[in-house]
């Protein structure tokens, strides 16, 4: 099954530097992801990713390591349906972006879990039925650095 990586995990990995063991964790999934061709990418988690570097080397560097992974087409169904999500949300007295639901309306239709560490994804599984992704326990310690 492939996962859609969220914006909150790629930053971790493209940052220089991670902190905590749970993001090391995190960075360590995302390889595995990415040696097992198991990534999906989203155009609007592209967008987040690419409005965040303002040097323009390191966007052009940023924006061609990202070709590698071919966005999923999203619908006109799939923006309905991130809509309704938002909606069913909203009356259960959930906040989200319209980006969140995109990516939960895109995992939803393409049978994806979805790979992230904004929690406000926890909250939305309450109310629509999501896969959240999790470091796998063989993977985990693989990202921790060594001194």
């Amino acid at each position: 099954m492939n996962v859609l990586v969220d914006t909150s995990v790629w930053s971790l990995a493209l940052r220089k530097k991670t902190v905590t063991e749970i993001e090391q964790d995190c960075v360590a999934e995302l390889r595995e992801l990415i040696k097992e061709l198991r990534v999906a990418m989203i155009g609007p988690i592209r967008q987040e990713l690419l409005s965040g570097v303002s040097e323009s080397d390191k966007y052009r560097l940023l924006k061609e390591r990202l070709q590698a992974f071919e966005d999923v087409v999203t619908t006109t169904e799939d923006y309905e349906k991130a809509a309704d999500f938002s909606n069913q949300c909203r009356n259960s007295g959930i906040q989200g972006s319209h980006t969140d639901f995109l990516v939960c309306a895109v995992a939803d239709t393409h049978n994806m879990s979805i790979f992230t560490t904004d929690k406000d994804f926890i909250h939305y599984s309450t109310v629509i039925d999501l896969r959240l992704h999790e470091a796998r326990d063989e993977v985990r310690g693989k990202g921790k650095k060594t001194t």
